[in-house]
């Protein structure tokens, strides 16, 4: 199971959880945890990243029954579609090719 717990307001001085308490929390409960805000946006991405990527490494490892839906996850569709090769447009061999107006 993949489990983060994110700190909130990491932007701020005062706190009502420390960053020292939230990690602690974690290592003891055997969760990730990370710090972000929602002001600054720091770690936020991130902590979608991290859990989606600990999720594919607990696939990968076969930490999950996949045939049990109650893990919410599902193989998708192989090979259903062949694959396309697109070109890429040529580009003008000078810029003076380009007009704005």
């Amino acid at each position: 199971m993949a489990i983060i717990l994110v700190g909130n307001k990491c932007d701020l001085e005062r706190r009502e959880v420390s960053a020292e308490e939230g990690a602690q929390f974690a290592r003891q409960n055997g969760l990730i945890f990370l710090e972000t805000s929602a002001k600054t946006a720091k770690n936020v991405e991130e902590a979608f990243i991290y859990t989606a990527r600990k999720i594919y490494d607990n696939i990968l490892e076969d930490v999950y029954d996949l045939s049990n839906e109650s893990y919410g996850i599902k193989y998708g569709p192989t090979n259903q579609y062949s694959r396309v090769k697109l070109d890429m447009p040529s580009m003008p061999e000078s810029r003076s090719s380009f007009s704005c107006c």
